[in-house]
């Protein structure tokens, strides 16, 4: 599966952002959206396969008020169908589920991921009642979608077709409670 860079993909994905809250499956997403530039609004997930989904689904639907983008991965997409579902039965109109399509489980040493074989995560997610989906292979059509992460106007999932490669790590912190903590500041929470 060809596809565009995936570190250059989600920094076009992030320009500009404005108060866009970002929760990153673990691993690549989360490597990916650092290396774009840290923001208080970033949630980064370690060692919480299958989390990213449920968790950006259970913010979205407790603030209504702030956009918010899972980034996550094919593989993590693949195996989390269930939270895929619940989000498309919930609709919240302020979620986008991004996911970096490469067609592999990189993670665990880069075999081949259903998507190379078929699976379509877009058509999964309309299917469950997402408002609208978007397959994109080229930059120019990040540049299309991007307005639709703000705009809180329904339940979206956008697939990001990306080469598979491993650029260099960018580790963003992983103090979990400090993230939280930076994030309810961000977001006018108490922070305790």
């Amino acid at each position: 599966m060809s596809g565009m860079d995936r570190r250059e993909a989600v920094e076009v994905l992030l320009a500009n952002r404005r108060d866009l809250v970002v929760v990153t499956g673990l691993g690549s997403p989360a490597y990916d959206a650092f290396a774009a530039g840290d923001h208080d609004r970033n949630l980064y997930l370690w060692g919480a396969m299958g989390g990213a989904i449920p968790l950006g689904l259970g913010l979205a639907l407790a603030r209504r008020d702030v956009p918010v983008l899972v980034l996550t991965g094919d593989g993590e997409a693949l195996m989390g169908l269930g939270a895929l579902a619940t989000a498309g039965a919930k609709r919240p109109a302020n979620l986008t589920i991004a996911v970096l399509d490469n067609g592999h489980y990189g993670e665990t040493g880069m075999q081949a991921s259903h998507t190379a074989m078929g699976a379509d995560l877009a058509g999964v997610a309309k299917a469950v009642g997402f408002a609208w989906t978007e397959t994109v292979s080229a930059l120019a059509g990040i540049e299309a979608v991007r307005p639709h992460l703000e705009a809180r106007q329904g339940l979206g999932f956008l697939r990001l077709v990306v080469a598979a490669g491993e650029p260099p790590r960018a580790l963003p912190p992983r103090d979990g409670h400090r993230l939280k903590h930076r994030l309810r500041v961000a977001l006018g929470q108490d922070a305790t």
